[in-house]
């Protein structure tokens, strides 16, 4: 069966590394037989801002009803963004708020703590970026955006598969050293992990 994949690049910079790793990932899966769509974060037209919480329906502009429908439609999850004091950037943060709402990714079971997951049966790769060794951020602050997007994100929705690739230290890296990364994240995207 052929695998059918979504990029989604959070990164607000379309001349950051994040764009690179991107490209790379797309080229590789354009080696495989698999279908692939793309979400670039910063082209989407919306306020990423969810104004009344869950209270009020805030109606979905035209390019997240599109994001969710490649969401839907994926069997595979890629997101591709920089760790930022620990978390996503605000614009990936504000599309996750106003894209993965209840009725979509999940339901909330009336009169219980529990909820229906909508995500079962899809997996999902987090590649990200940080200026810290990743040792570092995993052993001394315990890797809290990998927790959130991994645990709280994908998990909560459905998600049980989440593969983690984690790139630092990004500053003062060598023209040599994301090269190598390139590759990998290349060979990522034909194997469609």
């Amino acid at each position: 069966m052929t695998k059918k994949i979504v990029i989604i690049n959070g990164h607000p910079d379309k001349e950051s590394f994040n764009f690179a790793l991107a490209e790379a990932y797309k080229k590789g899966v354009e080696k495989s037989d698999a279908k692939l769509q793309e979400i670039v974060i910063r082209n989407l037209n919306f306020n990423p801002n969810l104004q009344f919480g869950y209270r009020k329906r805030t109606e979905l502009e035209p390019d997240l009803i599109e994001a969710q429908k490649s969401l839907k439609w994926a069997d595979h999850i890629v997101w591709i963004y920089p760790v930022w004091w620990g978390s996503v950037p605000a614009i990936m943060k504000g599309f996750l708020d106003r894209v993965l709402l209840p009725g979509f990714a999940f339901k909330k079971r009336e009169g219980s703590v529990w909820w229906d997951k909508y995500f079962t049966g899809k997996t999902s790769r987090l590649i990200c970026t940080m200026d810290q060794p990743t040792w570092y951020y995993r052993l001394i602050y315990k890797s809290p955006s990998h927790s959130a997007m991994k645990k709280l994100t994908m998990n909560f929705i459905g998600v049980k598969s989440v593969k983690i690739t984690s790139i630092g230290p990004l500053r003062l890296s060598t023209e040599e050293w994301r090269k190598k990364w390139l590759n990998k994240v290349e060979k990522l995207g034909e194997q469609n992990k």
